[in-house]
Order: C-alpha cells, then sequence, then structure tokens
C-alpha cells in the first residue's frame, strides 16, 4: 500500500506495527564530537537501556525484522549489549549499530561474533591523529584502529563472516580532502564497505551549514568523491552513500518544494530512546533546542507508559502523520531531504 493510500485510511484501519526500529541502547558516549547533537544540544539524560526493559520494548512488537542498536551514545558502554543481539537474533532479527571503536577489545569483539550480530559500522570522521580528536573531541584514533584491526584478525582467524565491518564517514568541508585516505585505511585494513553521510547540521559546533557540501560542494570536492568511486571500484570496496542515491549524488543532487514526501518512515519504522520515548525516525534527535520543545513535537509517546500499539495507532502519531502529509510536517521532516539525507 502506498503512503497516500496508507494515510487516506488510517482512520479506517490500524497501521501494522513496525518490522524495523531503532532501539537506544544507551545515551552515554566516551566521545564529544563537534558535529553531534548530544555534544552541543540539550538531550535525555545519561542512561543505560537495561535488557528487562530491552526485553519489555522487543516483545511489544511481533513481526520485527530490522533492529539498529544505536542513538546518541556509544553501544558498547552497555555491557547487556550482546545479550540484547542474542535475544534479537534467536528471534531471526538482522542487527546492526554504529560505534567509535573504543570499546572494541578482543573480549568484546569477540561477544560481537559469539551473539551473531550483522553489522558492525564504525564511525570514522577523520584519518590521522590530529583532524580525528579535533572532530570527533577525543584522541583516539590510534587506539581504534589498533583495536578495528586485531578485530579483523580474530574474525579471520575463526573465519567468521559476521559482523561485517564498514566505515561511515561525516562528510563536511572540514574533512572531505581525506577521503581518499579513509579509503586507503579501509583497503589496508580489509574492510569491504565506506559510506558517505552528509552532515546533519543545526548551526552549533562543527554542524554548521558553512560545513554542508550538500548543494555547497566545489568541483574540486565533487572530484575528490568521484575518484573515490572509482578508487573503491578497483579495489573491490563498495562505495555507498547513507540515503538513496550514490555518494556523488547525495552531495549535489536537486530536492523538489517538498523534499521529506518521498520518505515512508512514519509509517514503517519507529525511533525508542534509552528512556522509552518514542520518536518518528533517527533524525528526531537532531535540531531541538529545549527539552519543552523535543517533549511537545519530537516525542510521540513513551512505550514504558503505554504499549507500543497504543502509541503508534494513538491521537499523537496520527497527527503527526497528518501534519507529515500537509505543507507544514514537523520542522524535523520538513529539513530532511533539504539540509540532510533520508
Amino acid at each position: 500500500m502506498v503512503v497516500s493510500q496508507i494515510s487516506q485510511n488510517q482512520d479506517q484501519a490500524l497501521l501494522a506495527l513496525p518490522r524495523s526500529i531503532y532501539i537506544e541502547s544507551t545515551t552515554r558516549c566516551n566521545e564529544l564530537c563537534q558535529q553531534c547533537p548530544r555534544t552541543l544540544l540539550t538531550r535525555e539524560e545519561d542512561r543505560d537501556l537495561s535488557f528487562e526493559n530491552f526485553r519489555s520494548i522487543v516483545d511489544q512488537f511481533p513481526a520485527l525484522e530490522r533492529v539498529v542498536l544505536h542513538g546518541l551514545g556509544e553501544p558498547l558502554l552497555n555491557k547487556e549489549l550482546p545479550k540484547m543481539i542474542r535475544y534479537l537474533k534467536e528471534r531471526g532479527v538482522y542487527v546492526l549499530f554504529n560505534s567509535n571503536g573504543i570499546l572494541l577489545t578482543e573480549r568484546r569483539g569477540q561477544e560481537l561474533i559469539d551473539a551473531g550480530l550483522d553489522e558492525y559500522r564504525l564511525s570514522m570522521d577523520g584519518t590521522n591523529r590530529e583532524s580525528y580528536a579535533r572532530i570527533r573531541g577525543v584522541d583516539a584514533f590510534d587506539k581504534i584502529w589498533r583495536n578495528v584491526r586485531a578485530f579483523i584478525d580474530l574474525q579471520k582467524a575463526q573465519q567468521a563472516t559476521k559482523p561485517v565491518v564498514s566505515l561511515w564517514f561525516t562528510a563536511m568541508h572540514e574533512n572531505i580532502p581525506e577521503l581518499p585516505q579513509l579509503v586507503d585505511l579501509a583497503s589496508n585494513a580489509g574492510i569491504p564497505e565506506i559510506y558517505l553521510q552528509r552532515l546533519v547540521y543545526f548551526e552549533e559546533g562543527l554542524a554548521q551549514s558553512k560545513q554542508s557540501l550538500f548543494r555547497r560542494s566545489s568541483r574540486e570536492e565533487q572530484e575528490i568523491v568521484r575518484q573515490c568511486e572509482e578508487t573503491c571500484a578497483s579495489r573491490g570496496i563498495r562505495f555507498k552513500a547513507a540515503g538513496t542515491a550514490t555518494p556523488l549524488e547525495s552531495i549535489v543532487r536537486e530536492t523538489d518544494s517538498r523534499p521529506w514526501s518521498g520518505c515512508n518512515r512514519p509509517y514503517t519504522l519507529t525511533y525508542i530512546t534509552s528512556s522509552g520515548n518514542v520518536l518518528s525516525c533517527c533524525f528526531a534527535p537532531f535540531g531541538h533546542r529545549s527539552a519543552k520543545e523535543y517533549r511537545e513535537e519530537r516525542v510521540l509517546g513513551n512505550i514504558f507508559q503505554q504499549s507500543i500499539a497504543e502509541i503508534w495507532n494513538g491521537d499523537r502519531y496520527n497527527e503527526f502523520r497528518r501534519a507529515f502529509e500537509s505543507d507544514h510536517p514537523a520542522r524535523h521532516c520538513s529539513q530532511c531531504g533539504l539540509n540532510w539525507s533520508y
């Protein structure tokens, strides 16, 4: 059923619960990234999601297919993370998360392999010690790459095909000249995938519109991306964008007057924070300036206070969807696809 049909019929028929969800395993982090809302904006209190609360969440979704175990925090800080992964894999769910790699020790790596994690996405926004520290707020570049190389060696020794390791690079004017070095790092370490992400900006820290490459990239910057596409192809590395376009298309393509309208997330997935707040998607935590704005505009319910069935088909979510179908959606929707990529 297409989105418009769902929108028209949502008063007559309940929407099926999502098969894909984000669960924030923790809001704690061991970095101070200069383009992250956790560092620069209002956020929920630091909290690890307990396994008991995690299970109470996922058991409400009868047909889960994919779960992302990250949000505004570093998942490896939650010691119960492998237990969560194993629980999901026993249900046949595809499981992944983004991580900074600081805590990817041999023991933690073995736990991820044993639990059956499908994807390990390493966020890597600098390709040397100095630039990494400037962007990510900590001097951890060398430690991370020791961890990652040791983890890949561990997988090879056991002939473990999972998790698939990939690099996720938030591209800015600040760091786009380093992209060829990222390709070299991936190639030398045996990492098969690189993803180019557009910057989510909210005019704080490095998260500035003037840092964004989207429709602001120079010919030289576009040529860097194009050459990296060729290099990756020659080395057997998959080079992709976080959205639906190619890496080069993701920073140059035009958008229409309603750039959010191609998104189906309001009808197919949801994002749940470690405190149980239900948000529309992974972009909802970005850009709010106050706790009041967050509660009133972003939070659609709390799964520890209501069931997901009540929230998903409740008045607040349906009001959000009606606004989404209009010319005046929630602010984080109106900017999605315009200021950043979906």
